[in-house]
């Protein structure tokens, strides 16, 4: 029998919450929106951007869009 220690307890739903968000991309989407949407329920709706952001950082599908919003300047010669 394997005994779990409180010390222990602490830090497994951490790394399954690490798990989830490295797979994140290849869970189903209605799988994605029940644990998104249970953690604003838990953690409330303050969570909602910041966690939306964090994901969409890792989805395959929309990661390499991250950065490519920002708006270059033009240099000193009018280019």
């Amino acid at each position: 029998m394997v005994v779990i220690t409180h010390e222990m307890s602490k830090h497994l739903p951490h790394a399954l919450g690490e798990a989830v968000v490295r797979i994140w991309g290849h869970l189903p989407q209605d799988v994605q929106c029940h644990l998104f949407e249970n953690v604003i329920a838990h953690q409330g709706e303050r969570m909602r951007l910041h966690l939306a952001v964090l994901l969409h950082e890792k989805h395959p599908r929309t990661y390499a869009s991250t950065g490519t919003s920002a708006v270059l300047e033009p240099d000193s010669l009018g280019g």
